[in-house]
């Protein structure tokens, strides 16, 4: 879909046209966009959600197409400055007739004007092949071939990674992309106050994706550790918002916030085990969610809505967690 952000996006950076893997980021440190309209002290409001799976609306096993619907109309009805969609939009990202459902599905986002910011997930690339990187470059070409990029929004700026392309370069030890990020934290702008990371793949979860799916992976851990040491010496408050968990978690470790919202319409996985340090306790289930982030002067509210029954007639949500992000 051609998310046009008309007028929204100066690029700030001579970023490449082509793949990521083959023209990286540069490290000047500067962001790649700038939102020119919101200046920094500005009231933001974001909304940030994944793993819709959009494809065939037939498809009820592994997506919930009546959700996924309301939920994008929901989001639309917000009405926020920008969109943060932490991967998983399509069901097979090789498949353009997903991307066809995609884009028909999230009409009402361009109606709306949205400012949606991507991130590329494990189903975006599925299944393998030169078609899946394709696909969704094509449906973000304002993303000029990048697999990661910032975006300053006034006080907020925006860190999307690449967690599963599966190319060595956007590894998190010594590759680009780690160089990438060590170059926008050091030169982070000093009005700056919240660094959201958005990110596909939970750097933390519960114990029972832990031992189940071997969550987080070894890339994952070695950037919280990154980002763990380096907010000690940032001025920002760092927030880090996650996927692939079809559910809802929270933690807040080492002066990090860390929110899985993995509940856009995709086969939902229950949670039996929750370990003491997420911040969620509640136990209804199926949790289809979506977050909303009020950010105004030095803090954030924000507020985890689900959806109450996904059988009922009429859909509706209600509001299961609020809490308040504080910048350092």
């Amino acid at each position: 879909m051609l998310f046009v952000i008309l007028g929204a996006l100066l690029i700030a950076s001579t970023g490449p046209v082509g793949a990521q893997s083959a023209h990286p980021n540069n490290l000047s440190g500067k962001p790649t966009f700038v939102v020119t309209e919101i200046k920094p002290g500005d009231p933001l409001k974001i909304v940030a959600y994944g793993d819709m799976r959009f494809t065939d609306r037939s498809n009820t096993h592994d997506t919930n197409p009546r959700v996924r619907q309301y939920l994008v109309d929901q989001i639309a009805r917000e009405r926020p400055e920008a969109l943060f969609v932490s991967g998983d939009l399509p069901f097979h990202g090789g498949d353009h007739g997903d991307w066809d459902v995609y884009r028909a599905e999230t009409k009402v986002w361009d109606e709306e004007k949205l400012r949606v910011y991507p991130v590329i997930g494990n189903h975006e690339m599925i299944p393998p092949g030169p078609s899946c990187l394709e696909n969704y470059l094509a449906e973000f070409p304002w993303l000029q071939g990048r697999l990661w990029y910032s975006v300053q929004l006034g006080s907020v700026y925006l860190i999307a990674l690449d967690s599963s392309s599966g190319h060595d370069e956007a590894n998190f030890t010594a590759g680009p992309q780690r160089k990438w990020i060590e170059s926008q934290l050091a030169h982070l702008p000093p009005e700056v106050d919240f660094v959201f990371f958005l990110i596909h793949m939970p750097l933390v979860n519960d114990v029972q994706s832990e031992v189940i799916a071997d969550l987080p992976g070894t890339e994952e851990i070695v950037l919280r550790r990154y980002l763990e040491s380096a907010s000690k010496s940032t001025h920002a408050k760092f927030v880090v918002i996650s996927g692939h968990v079809h559910n809802y978690e929270r933690f807040e470790l080492n002066g990090i916030s860390y929110i899985v919202s993995g509940g856009g319409g995709a086969k939902p996985y229950p949670i039996y085990a929750r370990n003491p340090q997420d911040l969620y306790r509640d136990s209804a289930y199926p949790n289809f969610n979506y977050l909303t982030l009020q950010v105004h002067g030095k803090q954030a509210d924000v507020t985890m809505y689900r959806v109450v029954d996904p059988k009922a007639a009429a859909l509706s949500t209600e509001v299961k967690e609020r809490f308040t992000l504080r910048a350092k």
